[in-house]
Formats: C-alpha cells, sequence, structure tokens
C-alpha cells in the first residue's frame, strides 16, 4: 500500500495547520553521529578558538542531475541566475512558489556543463524532481537521501573544518592545494592516492572548507584530518552542536515552505509523500495563526536577495517581483536577556538549541517572529534568528519574547497570558562579524 501523499493528509486533516500544528514536538537529532565527543559546549567553542571538525555526511539528501536539459531545469526552478555560474562553482539555491514565497533553499554545485548536484535537507530536491517531471526535461536525476531514510552507506562523504586555526592546519595536510580556491568555489585535490573535493564554505561564520568525495574514501579522509588536527586543537563535532551553527551565521534553518496552500501547487502536493520533509517538519512555539500562510517568509526578508535574478523565465518569477518592492519584515538576531533566561529557564537551563516560532512583541504588540534559537556558550547568550517589522528591525531596539507552546485552534482567548516574557535586543543577522562582513571575501 502506498504512502499518503501530502495532499491527501491536509484533506483528511482540515487543514494544512491541523496537520502540521504539534505543541511540544521534540528537536531533530543528526542520524548516525553521536550527540556529543567532548560536550557541545567545549565543541562549539572549538569553532570560535582553535578548529572543528563537522560531519555532515547523513542529514541531508543529495540530488545529483544530469543531462541536456540540467540546466534549463535548475533555472526554471529556482529563481537564480546561471548566465556567470561556472563549472567548479556552488550557489545557494533559491526556489519559491507563485506568490515568492520560499519553499527551500539548498546549496548546489556545477561539476560540468550539464552535472550539478544540489544538496539539502529535502524539500529543494523533491522541487526539482516534481519540476522534472512535470515539464518532461530530458535529465537524469539520482536521488540519495539521509541516512535515517537510506538503508545503504551514503553516495558522497561530506566533512567540514572550521575555525581561525583551519587554514594552517589543512595547509600542513594538503600543501598549497587549497590556496586560491575562492568563496563557493571548488577544486579537486589528492591526498593519499585519493581525489575528492574542496568547497570553500562553512556553516559557523568561520574560515574553513568542505571536503566530499566517494563513500569508499570515508574513513581515510577522516582519520586524515583528525590526526592533522591533533597539534592545532581540533575537536570533532557532535549532533547537538551541529545544530546551533546556523543562528550566528544568520542561516534561517527551517522556515515553513510555502507549498501547503493554492491550486497552484495541488499538484506537487500530490506528488510529494506525507513522509516527506514538508509533512513531517511540525510547527509550534507561541506564535499561532490558523493560516499558515502567516509562516511563509520572502526570500528578500531572510537576505537571499542576492541569489535572486529576474534575467530567465522561472516559477513564480511575477510573484517575486511583487515581493522584492514590498519587503515589510528584516531578518534579525535576538539577543536573550541573561536574567530572563535564568527566570525562565533556571541557571542550569539547558536549553542548546530550539525551532519553536515564537512571538515577538513590542508595545503595540506582535511585530514579529523568532524562529531559530541557540545557546552561544562562548557569549554565554541565547540567540535566535526572527523576521521583525522593519520599523523595528534598527540595532539595539528593545522587544519582548513570548516563551511557551501555544496549543493551537482551541486555546482559550487568555492562552498568552501565562506564557513567560523574555526581553530581547535586536542585533545584525548574521551577528558573527566574520560572517557578516568578510566571509564571502576572504
Amino acid at each position: 500500500m502506498s504512502a499518503p501523499t501530502l495532499q491527501q493528509a491536509i484533506d483528511k486533516a482540515g487543514s494544512a495547520m491541523n496537520l502540521l500544528w504539534k505543541p511540544g514536538s521534540g528537536l531533530p537529532t543528526v542520524p548516525k553521529v553521536p550527540a556529543e565527543f567532548d560536550g557541545w559546549r567545549e565543541e562549539q567553542r572549538a569553532w570560535e578558538e582553535t578548529v572543528a571538525l563537522l560531519d555532515l555526511c547523513h542529514h541531508m539528501d543529495d540530488l545529483f542531475v544530469e543531462g541536456p536539459d540540467a540546466t534549463k531545469l535548475l533555472q526554471y526552478s529556482s529563481a537564480n541566475n546561471f548566465d556567470n555560474f561556472a563549472v567548479g562553482q556552488a550557489k545557494q539555491f533559491v526556489c519559491v512558489n507563485e506568490q515568492g514565497y520560499l519553499v527551500q533553499d539548498g546549496i548546489l554545485m556545477r561539476f560540468a556543463e550539464d552535472s550539478y548536484n544540489l544538496i539539502g535537507i529535502g524539500g529543494a530536491a523533491n522541487w526539482v524532481k516534481y519540476h522534472a517531471q512535470a515539464g518532461n526535461y530530458d535529465v537524469k536525476l539520482t536521488y540519495d537521501p539521509a541516512s535515517n531514510v537510506r538503508q545503504t552507506a551514503p553516495v558522497l562523504f561530506r566533512y567540514q573544518v572550521q575555525g581561525p586555526n583551519a587554514a594552517v592546519m589543512l595547509a600542513d595536510l594538503f600543501g598549497d592545494q587549497l590556496e586560491d580556491i575562492k568563496f563557493f568555489h571548488f577544486r579537486e585535490v589528492e591526498l593519499g592516492g585519493h581525489r575528492f573535493y574542496a568547497l570553500r564554505h562553512g556553516m559557523t561564520g568561520q574560515a574553513g572548507y568542505e571536503f566530499s568525495g566517494d563513500w569508499e574514501h570515508e574513513e581515510f579522509l577522516r582519520n586524515a584530518l583528525i590526526e592533522a588536527g591533533k597539534k592545532h586543537g581540533l575537536v570533532q563535532v557532535g549532533g547537538r552542536a551541529y545544530y546551533t551553527t546556523g543562528v550566528d551565521s544568520g542561516w534561517m534553518a527551517t522556515p515553513v515552505a510555502a507549498i501547503y496552500t493554492g491550486d497552484a501547487l495541488r499538484d506537487y502536493r500530490e506528488f510529494i509523500s506525507l513522509y516527506s520533509y514538508e509533512g513531517m517538519s511540525p510547527i509550534h512555539g507561541s506564535y499561532y495563526s490558523p493560516n499558515i500562510e502567516d509562516y511563509y517568509r520572502s526570500p528578500y526578508e531572510l537576505g537571499y536577495g542576492r541569489s535572486i535574478s529576474f534575467k530567465h523565465d522561472c516559477f513564480g518569477r511575477e510573484g517575486l517581483m511583487k515581493r522584492k518592492d514590498d519587503v515589510r519584515r528584516k531578518k534579525v538576531t535576538l539577543i536573550w536577556n541573561q536574567d530572563d533566561v535564568v527566570r525562565v529557564f533556571g541557571a542550569d537551563h539547558g536549553l542548546i538549541h530550539s525551532y519553536t516560532k515564537d512571538r515577538v512583541e513590542s508595545g503595540t504588540g506582535l511585530v514579529g517572529v523568532s524562529e531559530y534559537a541557540s545557546f552561544i556558550d562562548p557569549a554565554g547568550e541565547v540567540h535566535s534568528l526572527a523576521v521583525v517589522d522593519n520599523a523595528f528591525a534598527a540595532p539595539g531596539t528593545e522587544l519582548t519574547l513570548v516563551w511557551g507552546e501555544h496549543p493551537g485552534a482551541d486555546a482559550p482567548a487568555d492562552v498568552l497570558d501565562g506564557m513567560a516574557r523574555i526581553r530581547v535586543t535586536v542585533q545584525p543577522a548574521p551577528y558573527n562579524e566574520h560572517a557578516r562582513t568578510t566571509y564571502r571575501t576572504d
């Protein structure tokens, strides 16, 4: 018996919010990767103070796109400009719905004129697979899902080396092979007779590289990196600390995919399974709306405007043009008041990260939503990424975050009264200065 489609599940539940609103949902874990190696606090400090090794082999999907129509398909299914997209370069791949709201993003690497790899948490791969079928493109798609789905070893390994000691450590290991790789460019490198790729990229807002290659060489490279890192203070990063990397680097990890409503995407919802990323991503927190479209995000709100081009025909182009001219909110970092954090959670609170959608208020009421929070041990603070009204986005603005689990549609009118309030201060996103100023130029 086949799994129900996402559309069938929405119809049965009565609405997308009825399907996805799940107060108290647990946090995701990184499959196959230990939660901690040396303790998540020490692991966080490593990418700030020495060098960190992050295992990205298991929690993401790979979609390999090849064939005469590969570029044509990827151009139509994304808002990206491919005019100057060279072999050996990577892009942030941005997909939008017909109204110009974000479906998903991912990393797209170009290996040859008609050969690409799209890497991400699932939504972007589903989007491209759907358009490949709907548009009858002449392409070959090879899909390798995350390790919580696949029954075999991954096709590729993927490791990141990040931190202030990364460059000198990798020079010890690779010599001058990495020296002139530009940001978001990659090349084939060699070590011990094995060949794989080095991408100038990182998730922590620090200098570093991402290495990927055939799985048969995974153990060799991992051991080589660990050995080379011994004299540079290398620390392996577990799943708990890994999921905190995005906050200070400014990447909004889990925006709600803008695919749950409207006739234009009904066929897409019939194409994907209930058990897809889109069907199994719960929404919860203190911010509740019965209309799931209130959770949709514009790429411009999230700071992805630099990745968008209107030089080609793509799905959602007209909607994107409207979003470009109507940007009412901005992505910011919220610094949580330390006294309030202790008051609400206790001195030894154990709050590591959270994907709750939480109300952000001023004296006039709701002004935004916090979507991704992490405790940043080097700073001794909780930070979160939020989208707030432009009038409240200036650094230094004092706001209030509402912390609690809204029960949903049947909640009493005064449900928010019993929830905790935490003072927060607006700061830029990315909060990390290197990520905000020189990350793309060094």
